[in-house]
């Protein structure tokens, strides 16, 4: 019988077991020795006590954080239970840069203690997903060479951890399998298909437990911003997940004709953070010295940062924060606090307003609420007030009719007791006009960073450096590529994806490099998708509507539009082509045709004109299925 495994969101209870052993006077807090996790519908119970080591629940629900717990209380009310921790840190979390001082390869299990003074100790206790064991690696492998990375590297002490079963607070099943939960030697890269199928398995089981594992939290673990323990001004690099073993037919890693190709496609994936941000140092200098200034003088201000799409906005701007984060732990520049927030991560645009509090105080409201105390927060004076930069990613999509979301962060960093730095990064360089002409735009005082589109030598450049001096592409192949791209788009997300699955080709016809006809390959999978061979096959007035719709959605600044605003610019472009002007009732068949081939996502058609629409596929491969017309 076929087996289906989903997603399961299971409801965890926390309890205290036994009385308080203690109780501080001065803070209120009621010391415990021990709490239990049971899942609800289970009866086993796990118990987490002081000196255990746990995973917390984090933003990535495959790699949780990893603590030991040093204290466990509560309120005076007992309404919160709070844990205070020791914090670890993951080999993928620390910098090439630190991970050199070892002086070997790092196990990719190891954790390494983590101290710095802005990493709060403090946790939701409703945050801890279940107990680990931590091992010290001699207990493990005799012959290992131990080390312990702090954020000064000057401990001696290397540990290990694999996980425990949540249910009942014991090492679960597999753990017969110590080996096999870590990455294997390359002695254990040439080992049977039998324990290639059994590590598979176990895999999956990982998987399934630490998706089950997830659950609707009402808090959640502060972000961990000191992770980041590099001081110099590069990224954290990522170590992406590797298969342990080799697929049948494929030589093992220990075999240097194919180290290239299974290196090369992790460094190319969009997901890698790379050391560094070629070809964006001019754009990266002006925003650091924005914001360092603003810091420095306590004021406030906002940039507006705008760009197609793959240009590195939010790349830069997280970079810059980064650094300046850094430079304030070593007392460089006065403290701050730093805020993030997506408009694509809200199904409303007021939801900016909970969010922006709920993250500078931890204090949860509704919008409204939340408007009217961020307000408060920013137009009233107050002792010892920290400067608060705020990065709003994705500003185009908090667009509303009074556009009272908008106004208000370009207009709280004008206060005088603000103290507030606005980051927007938006695809659209002319937003704030367009949006609030009617507001008096001109005296909010943005001060505008535009990243213009990557040339095709700065695509060379940029896949250059993220294979790291690997010679995998030959010369004219990575040429043809970057020229590709850069005329469709400038988008380097597109070209790491093209040259990604170049390398994979290549990879699978055990060739030398990759050369132009892997390319063309990869790049043919690309365009040639299902959905361009749609759009080709098309009539010529819904063609014309699929560029109206491009052409509405660049001069509105947003990813949708009302059919009203498509079918001006519909009307127009016949008129450019030489063609009768389609009325409504017409412009209307043909917008729905888009929509019953998935083309387009259409809201009901009870709303007539007034019915929005969204593209289903991206604008580049509608651009590149229309080119020669």
């Amino acid at each position: 019988r076929m087996k289906y495994f989903t997603r399961l969101r299971v409801k965890r209870i926390y309890e205290w077991r036994g009385a308080p052993i203690g109780f501080n006077r001065k803070l209120k807090t009621s010391e415990y020795g021990s709490l239990s996790i049971r899942v609800e519908g289970f009866p086993q119970t796990t118990v987490i006590r002081a000196g255990q080591h746990i995973l917390i629940e984090g933003d990535d629900d495959d790699n949780p954080y990893v603590a030991r717990v040093l204290r466990l209380f509560a309120d005076g009310r007992g309404a919160q239970k709070k844990a205070v921790v020791q914090w670890f840190v993951r080999v993928s979390e620390v910098p090439p840069s630190k991970l050199k001082l070892l002086g070997r390869s790092p196990h990719p299990q190891e954790v390494f203690f983590y101290e710095g003074r802005s990493c709060e100790d403090e946790v939701n206790a409703e945050s801890v997903l279940r107990p680990v064991q931590v091992t010290n690696a001699a207990q493990l492998h005799s012959k290992t060479h131990m080390l312990t990375l702090t954020k000064r590297l000057n401990e001696k002490n290397y540990l290990l951890f694999s996980q425990m079963n949540l249910l009942d607070g014991q090492l679960s099943s597999d753990e017969d399998e110590e080996e096999e939960e870590f990455v294997p030697s390359r002695k254990e890269l040439q080992s049977s298909d039998e324990e290639e199928e059994e590590d598979e398995e176990l895999a999956a089981k990982k998987s399934r437990r630490s998706s089950s594992s997830h659950t609707k939290q009402k808090t959640r673990t502060p972000k961990k911003t000191p992770r980041k323990v590099s001081v110099s001004p590069v990224l954290v690099q990522l170590e992406l997940h590797v298969p342990k073993f080799p697929a049948a037919g494929q030589a093992t890693r220990s075999d240097p004709s194919c180290s290239s190709f299974l290196s090369a496609p992790l460094r190319l994936h969009v997901s890698a953070v790379p050391e560094s941000l070629p070809c964006r140092e001019q754009e990266f200098q002006d925003i650091y010295s924005f914001v360092e200034s603003k810091v420095l003088d306590g004021t406030g201000g906002c940039m507006y940062v705008s760009g197609v799409p793959g240009t590195g906005k939010t790349a830069t701007v997280q970079e810059v924060m980064r650094c300046l984060q850094l430079a304030a732990e070593q007392d460089e520049i006065p403290p701050f606090v730093y805020v993030q927030i997506n408009g694509m991560k809200m199904t409303d645009p007021h939801q900016a307003y909970a969010q922006i509090l709920q993250k500078l105080t931890g204090q949860k409201a509704t919008a409204d609420h939340a408007a009217a105390l961020l307000e408060k927060r920013f137009s009233n004076p107050a002792p010892r007030k920290e400067t608060t930069v705020l990065l709003v990613d994705e500003l185009d999509l908090l667009w509303t009719r009074k556009q009272n979301v908008m106004y208000n962060l370009f207009d709280w960093p004008t206060r005088r007791h603000a103290r507030l730095v606005v980051l927007a990064i938006a695809n659209t360089m002319d937003l704030p006009e367009r949006i609030l002409i009617n507001r008096v735009a001109s005296r909010l005082g943005l001060t505008r960073m535009s990243f213009q589109p990557y040339s095709f030598k700065q695509l060379q450049q940029i896949v250059t450096s993220r294979l790291n001096k690997l010679k995998a592409f030959e010369d004219d192949a990575l040429q043809l590529v970057s020229r590709k791209v850069a005329a469709l788009s400038g988008d380097a997300r597109r070209c790491l994806d093209i040259c990604r699955r170049a390398t994979e080709i290549c990879e699978r016809s055990a060739a030398g490099l990759v050369g132009m006809s892997h390319v063309m390959e990869a790049l043919d999978e690309m365009f040639s998708s299902p959905y361009v061979a749609a759009i080709r096959s098309t009539s010529t007035q819904e063609q014309l509507f699929l560029r109206a719709v491009i052409a509405e959605f660049r001069r509105l600044g947003l990813e949708e539009a009302t059919f009203q605003q498509v079918l001006v610019q519909h009307q127009a472009l016949c008129r450019v082509e030489g063609l009768q002007p389609v009325g409504v009732s017409e412009g209307l068949a043909v917008c729905r045709r888009l929509g019953a081939c998935r083309l387009l996502l259409l809201e009901p058609s009870r709303l007539g004109v007034l019915q929005r629409l969204w593209l289903n596929v991206s604008q580049d491969d509608v651009l590149f299925a229309l080119k020669a017309d």
